[in-house]
């Protein structure tokens, strides 16, 4: 069963949408917002969000592609060898025990300068937990193999990442909690503040979010290519 907590945001009657994301700023790709993060429009009552203990799962800006050149050190469009993408990164959360378990396999769809004999390309991974959006908890690297059928061009191949995250740490404090959850009322001198909005509680809520983010491992000249082009 998933831990929640309930946070509700007035908002003005007038707005008619509202899009919430999970993760942070520097995401290409967000998954596992739906469940986790179920958005409640009521006329009248603002906007209700259910926060899960599960890390966020996304590809980091940059690191969703890959691209591999023949020769190695060539960066002509004529060079290209082989261009890879992950897609289709889908999260399975068990948050059940003290340590929250999150999965997310992801497929990987590639292209190839020519058709011709079968081929296997290993390309390299990175799945790394962040707390707080800045600090690393751990990171893991692993392999995922895209096979190109004999006369194809297109290949396809899929991974896995998983990791561990303590469920104490994943939880609200019990006071903060009750700062989010408090019913106000019209006249109470706090009315009109958002708790979410208080240094305060944007930090316990910073720290207790985290993430797995799940992209190719990129050697620098890699990286520079992708943010150039």
């Amino acid at each position: 069963m998933e831990s929640q907590i309930i946070m509700t945001l007035s908002l003005p009657s007038t707005r008619k949408s509202l899009v919430l994301l999970c993760g942070t700023a520097v995401l290409a790709t967000v998954s596992g917002c739906g469940r986790n993060n179920e958005i409640d429009v009521s006329a009248g009552v603002g906007i209700t969000a259910t926060r899960s203990k599960c890390p966020a799962v996304a590809v980091p800006l940059h690191t969703g592609d890959i691209t591999l050149f023949d020769p190695a050190t060539s960066r002509d469009a004529s060079a290209i060898d082989v261009v890879a993408t992950i897609t289709n990164l889908v999260p399975q959360c068990n948050d059940t025990g003290e340590k929250i378990y999150q999965q997310a396999g992801f497929d990987v769809i590639a292209t190839r300068r020519a058709a011709g004999p079968a081929r296997t390309v290993t390309l390299p991974y990175f799945a790394t937990v962040m707390q707080g959006g800045s600090a690393v908890v751990a990171k893991r690297l692993g392999q995922v193999q895209v096979t190109f059928a004999e006369g194809q061009v297109r290949g396809t191949g899929h991974g896995e990442a998983s990791a561990y995250v303590d469920a104490t740490a994943a939880t609200l404090p019990a006071d903060i909690q009750d700062r989010i959850m408090r019913k106000r009322k019209p006249g109470d001198a706090d009315a009109a503040i958002d708790p979410l909005s208080l240094p305060e509680v944007k930090a316990a809520v910073q720290r207790a979010s985290f993430e797995l983010l799940v992209g190719f491992q990129l050697t620098q000249e890699q990286l520079e290519y992708n943010v150039r082009r």
